[in-house]
């Protein structure tokens, strides 16, 4: 019988164009999953999917992206708690996805963020799925914090930018991550405030996932990174390369992918069975 495919579809900014090309290879021998769970651009394309957006059109929107076309800048950024606004990025959603509520979705779907006062994560599963994306994806400094109710929230990926117990918890048997940031680059420090922010992100980002990836071994059954090389993710430029670069990771892992729904490989949570968890794999 076949197992379920759950896809956890990591932040990225413009390397989370990847995650169009790796759906679409998996889609074009039939392998569609079953639920998904995103953090910031692994959201967004992961809803837009759930919502039932052809790939080629997902793709297209996509690679036409242009920084004026999805955010514009806040007269008073230190009032407004960000130097950009989501405003465009709202409405350009909103054309494709309309006013959708996660029980719309064709596939199940979840998010995470980050929420400021409680400094924790918090999953996003109810509600506008615009909200929650955007929420997803409100880089600290960059962009104004996304108000959901009582809360302030942020990009999930300052504390999880893979979400992959989230898509285990919706019910997944073969859970699939894929990290379109992958290790951090070396990149000559800058004078300008926000670059300074955002690499400092990237840095305590980076190190938090490292320790998750071995800590969640036992129950991920396959981790994927793109080959992006020093692609910026704060640009959005690159974004055919990004997208070619997921698509290659698919077809390099499809089979892989289909030999684990079918059984014909023994899945982590097989691997880890009768093996005694380490210190740090109990978190």
């Amino acid at each position: 019988m076949q197992k379920t495919l759950g896809l956890a579809l990591g932040s990225g900014g413009a390397r989370g164009i990847a995650h169009i090309g790796f759906l679409q290879a998996l889609e074009e021998i039939g392998i569609r999953p079953d639920y998904i769970s995103g953090c910031s651009m692994g959201s967004i394309v992961g809803a837009c999917y759930c919502a039932g957006l052809p790939l080629t059109t997902l793709k297209e929107v996509a690679l036409s992206l242009k920084l004026s076309k999805i955010a514009t800048l806040n007269i008073n950024p230190i009032r407004s708690n960000g130097l950009l606004r989501f405003n465009k990025a709202r409405q350009l959603l909103e054309q494709y996805l309309g006013d959708i509520t996660f029980q719309d979705l064709k596939i199940p779907f979840t998010c995470i963020a980050v929420d400021l006062a409680a400094g924790k994560v918090v999953e996003l599963k109810e509600g506008s799925v615009i909200d929650a994306i955007l929420a997803s994806s409100s880089i600290p400094g960059a962009f104004t914090p996304t108000v959901i109710g009582e809360r302030t929230l942020v990009d999930g990926g300052i504390l999880e930018r893979v979400p992959a117990k989230e898509v285990r918890d919706m019910g997944a048997e073969v859970i699939v991550a894929v990290d379109v940031l992958g290790d951090l680059t070396a990149k000559k420090a800058s004078p300008n405030l926000v670059d300074t922010i955002l690499r400092c992100i990237d840095i305590m980002d980076t190190r938090i996932t490292q320790r998750k990836k071995y800590a969640r071994a036992r129950y991920i059954d396959l981790w994927l990174e793109p080959e992006l090389g020093a692609m910026d993710q704060y640009q959005v430029k690159n974004l055919d390369f990004a997208c070619q670069k997921g698509y290659e990771l698919g077809l390099a892992h499809r089979e892989e992918i289909r030999a684990l729904l079918a059984g014909e490989l023994p899945s982590a949570a097989d691997r880890h069975a009768h093996k005694e968890p380490a210190e740090g794999e109990r978190a």
